[in-house]
């Protein structure tokens, strides 16, 4: 990779445009291909630039042009990394993102070609034959939080930080990439808990921002945990939720990673005697989700909390915890 934040070199980029338009200042092309890379979530823009690495090798050892690619030639490559086993989500991703590469070097994308109806015959012949549902984690409501929190025993920064994380971060719904970007800043105390900004999302990429709400609890208590750790740890301003040295004696300035979240979550659940396996970061946003439709909360009410722009993942959460409750056969079976 050429450049962290704009592409590999492969990726033709705004700056190589100069010769078709000489007119251009190059401080104003920069300014352009820099707006340009932050059309993508960083993460998206990696496995995009990963994916296109991976078919540039594959078409030089074939002998082909990667760029612009002859839809033959993608719908060849995507049905052999089918056939080795890749996932239909990650074949998705690798078509979107030779799509993405060809707008930025100007090409039409193989796929919206006059001779690209073969792609879209791969994909539904992938979908079909190796399609299967989406392996779900177990949510951990608020029985399996307050077990878990129960588990998480002594005062060392490493317990008080995993206490409030998991507390905290079932109690607001935050995915973890919102949990890990938190800071103090976003944080305002009212008598009630906290309202807490959420500048950035996955569901608001241009950063417009929301404000949810995170009440004191009685059961869980995430508003004391969240306290107890930021005076334990002396935070107060940056990060929230930052990494503990190894050693478990000082608290760094470096937020922890979404990776770090799922890590902790497994943990603490293998040691509140739960299978690890069946638990991953998102168990705490879906904890609040499905404990709040086991609680009657209304689709709306969830989504205050969740930000989710569809209804119809919330309705999932909804039937799943009244599968037997609103059976149409309970009446007379």
């Amino acid at each position: 990779m050429d450049d962290a934040d704009g592409g590999p070199g492969a990726l033709a980029t705004l700056a190589e445009t100069r010769d078709r338009l000489p007119a251009l200042a190059p401080e104003v092309v920069e300014a352009a291909r820099a707006y340009a890379a932050a059309s993508r979530a960083a993460s998206t823009r990696l496995k995009y630039e990963r994916a296109w690495d991976a078919f540039a090798a594959w078409c030089a050892a074939q002998g082909h042009d990667p760029l612009p690619a002859h839809p033959a030639v993608v719908a060849g490559y995507l049905a052999a990394e089918a056939a080795r086993g890749m996932s239909p989500a990650w074949v998705q991703v690798q078509l979107a993102a030779f799509g993405w590469v060809h707008r930025r070097a100007g090409h039409q994308p193989p796929q919206r070609t006059e001779r690209g109806a073969v792609i879209h015959e791969i994909m539904a012949g992938v979908r079909r034959a190796h399609g299967r549902p989406p392996a779900r984690k177990a949510a951990a409501d608020a029985d399996v939080t307050r077990d878990v929190l129960h588990a998480i025993r002594g005062d060392a920064l490493r317990e008080v930080r995993d206490r409030a994380l998991i507390a905290f971060g079932m109690a607001s719904c935050l995915r973890r990439s919102e949990l890990v970007a938190l800071r103090v800043g976003d944080l305002r105390r009212v008598p009630e808990g906290f309202r807490v900004t959420v500048r950035r999302s996955k569901g608001d990429q241009e950063g417009r921002g929301a404000e949810i709400a995170v009440p004191e609890g009685r059961r869980l208590r995430p508003v004391h945990h969240l306290e107890a750790w930021l005076a334990r740890a002396g935070v107060a301003d940056g990060f929230v939720f930052r990494r503990v040295s190894n050693d478990g004696r000082r608290v760094t300035a470096e937020p922890m990673s979404d990776r770090a979240v799922a890590r902790v979550v497994k943990d603490r659940c293998a040691a509140a005697g739960l299978d690890p396996a069946r638990f991953a970061g998102h168990s705490l946003r879906a904890g609040f989700l499905t404990a709040a439709a086991q609680a009657r909360a209304t689709i709306f009410q969830m989504q205050q909390q969740s930000r989710h722009k569809s209804v119809q993942v919330l309705s999932g959460y909804v039937r799943s915890a009244r599968l037997f409750e609103d059976h149409a056969g309970k009446d007379f079976l």
